[in-house]
């Protein structure tokens, strides 16, 4: 099972969950599903649910600030149909491409233990599993990296997280790149550049019309 809605198997994050669906009835606050295509040749990975985004919308990087120049950017680049994410029923399709987290529940402070990223990476395990050979996966922050790379059973020290870095993944046929994460933090301070994020993309959408 690559996704499991009712999963609480890490109590501090469900005890937060409870409490956060008690203060804001009307959030998901529930693990976060992965959206977009299933048979996509480019996941996205990012770090967990924000509190007022994916948490309250129950859909990866909508509600919040990150998520304004991630769609922006899947629009202009042709794997999605509209250039904004406002709820989970706006109409919005992701075509060729799927975002997950690689904690799928909201942590307290955005800030998950290395315990709960561990246990929430047999999901992340099976969604890389299923990808077609030839597929990218992009790693948004080094703890999305470093998720990739331990669910991918191999060793962090092998593939060193670097904003534009591009790895080839062992025995799967896959390529990993990564950014810097789209965050309001990142964006504002200029770490991450619009343009920067616009290379990243060129470089992804390289790989996937290679043969």
């Amino acid at each position: 099972m690559s996704f499991d809605i009712q999963c609480r198997r890490c109590p501090r994050l469900a005890t937060f969950l409870d409490d956060v669906k008690a203060k804001w009835p009307d959030y998901h606050a529930r693990p976060v599903p992965p959206f977009g295509a299933t048979d996509a040749r480019l996941l996205i990975v990012g770090l967990a649910p924000g509190l007022h985004g994916a948490n309250a919308s129950g859909r990866p990087f909508t509600g919040d600030f990150a998520g304004i120049i991630l769609y922006k950017l899947l629009y202009e680049y042709h794997f999605s149909n509209k250039p904004e994410s406002l709820s989970g029923d706006d109409g919005l399709v992701l075509e060729n491409c799927r975002i997950t987290n690689a904690v799928k529940c909201l942590p307290p402070q955005n800030k998950p233990s290395g315990e709960e990223i561990r246990e929430c990476n047999r999901y992340l395990e099976r969604e890389l599993a299923a990808l077609a050979q030839g597929s990218v996966v992009l790693a948004l922050g080094t703890i999305a990296h470093q998720a990739v790379v331990r669910a991918m059973g191999a060793k962090l020290s092998t593939f060193a997280f670097g904003h534009g870095n591009r790895h080839a993944l062992p025995n799967n046929n896959l390529w990993l790149v990564d950014s810097y994460h789209c965050s309001r933090y990142n964006t504002q301070t200029r770490r991450l550049t619009e343009r920067m994020f616009r290379d990243i993309f060129d470089q992804i959408s390289e790989l996937l019309t290679q043969k």
